[in-house]
């Protein structure tokens, strides 16, 4: 499946703190910590825990979260299928980004041990 324009924009204007509960819930119900949702986040990101409260203070989108965050180096290693689209073959840099950030809670979710979620 290849993401269309208007999806690539929905994306872009959702506001990350609409979807950080929902990862917080996915993440809890099959036994894991905001601690290690907030580690990978960090990883991909480089936002730590009190720079991402105030991310979500702030209620930014998507494209203004992905514009402040220092991309992890490692992050094109995260590959596969998440929603339906296969993340190496997603054209538009901000929903790539946004897929390896559910990839990765999808993992976390998933009991995938850290060290294979952070690509160490």
């Amino acid at each position: 499946m290849k993401p269309t324009p208007q999806h690539n924009e929905r994306i872009a204007k959702m506001t990350f703190s609409s979807v950080y509960p929902h990862y917080i819930t996915k993440v809890e119900s099959k036994g894991r910590t905001i601690e290690e949702l907030h580690q990978v986040i960090e990883w991909l990101t480089g936002f730590d825990a009190q720079k991402l409260q105030q991310l979500i203070d702030e209620k930014v989108t998507f494209e203004t979260f992905f514009e402040n965050a220092k991309l992890n180096p490692n992050a094109h290693l995260i590959t596969g299928v998440i929603c339906g689209y296969r993340i190496e073959e997603i054209e538009n840099p901000l929903t790539k980004q946004a897929r390896y950030l559910d990839k990765l809670v999808d993992e976390l979710a998933k009991g995938r041990k850290m060290e294979k979620i952070l690509r160490q």
